[in-house]
């Protein structure tokens, strides 16, 4: 309905004149210097924001150390960092796993060849034993 009654007064949309080949508006010479007062107020929200929010993560840090504290927790960076080195240190020098500790008992296989050896013996028939320790 505008446009109607704007074409019927002799205006137009603002665009048919560019259409048509028609002049260019010229810039406005204080567009630049508006343009760079808008630039500049957005960086000092942009700044008030960052300042805001990290004093609130600031608040909110004092209060995670105060519940560690009092629970005895430590800081996951610091419990990720110290499983870490515990890990490498062992391996330091190693290209395979750490191996696991030998129980009592089960590393010397002499002993165990002679214990299984003395318990056949205890079986064998007199004859048998005497052949078998020559």
């Amino acid at each position: 309905m505008n446009f109607v009654m704007k074409a019927a007064l002799g205006g137009g949309p603002p665009d048919v004149g560019k259409m048509l080949g028609g002049e260019e508006k010229e810039d406005d010479p204080d567009a630049a210097k508006k343009e760079e007062e808008r630039q500049e107020a957005l960086r000092q929200q942009e700044e008030e924001r960052k300042a805001k929010y990290a004093k609130m993560e600031a608040e909110r840090e004092v209060m995670r150390q105060g519940i560690r504290d009092k629970y005895g927790i430590k800081k996951r960076e610091e419990a990720e960092a110290e499983a870490a080195a515990a890990a490498e240190e062992p391996a330091a020098g190693s290209l395979t796993r750490p191996k696991k500790a030998v129980p009592a008992g089960c590393g010397d296989e002499e002993e165990e060849e002679e214990s299984i050896m003395d318990t056949v013996m205890k079986y064998l028939p007199g004859p048998l034993q005497d052949m078998l320790k020559k």
